[in-house]
């Protein structure tokens, strides 16, 4: 079993930045494939970005250039660094891991966070 904590969230201003960290229980973290989602408001889960266990990592298109995914194995942590916020990016953010390769589909995903709300003010 793997326990995730998502922490960071907040309220900003657009143009704003916050920093997510999700914490992982657990000694196999380093062998899974983590990754951020986001669910706004009357929306669909939706993929952020996402890290291999080698450190590969892959973007959405809409926060490409603007989010970097990190993850720390030494501390079991992943973390999202979010630049340029719009308000198109407030949602509930969700961290969540994979046992195996990195998708970008929800479903496929093991384990999840609670999820932490980021709202972006105009």
């Amino acid at each position: 079993q793997v326990q995730l904590v998502e922490s960071g969230g907040g309220l900003v201003q657009a143009g704003g930045s916050l920093r997510l960290s999700c914490a992982a229980s657990g000694s196999t973290f380093s062998s899974y494939a983590m990754a951020w989602f986001r669910q706004g408001p009357g929306k669909e889960r939706e993929f952020v970005a996402g890290i291999r266990w080698n450190g590969g990592k892959t973007y959405a298109d809409s926060v490409k250039g603007r989010f970097t995914i990190s993850r720390d194995n030494a501390k079991n942590t992943v973390y999202l660094e979010m630049n340029s916020l719009k308000p198109e990016d407030t949602a509930v953010y969700y961290c969540a891991a994979r046992r195996t390769n990195l998708v970008i589909t929800p479903a496929e995903y093991d384990y999840w966070g609670q999820g932490t709300q980021v709202t972006v003010s105009s």
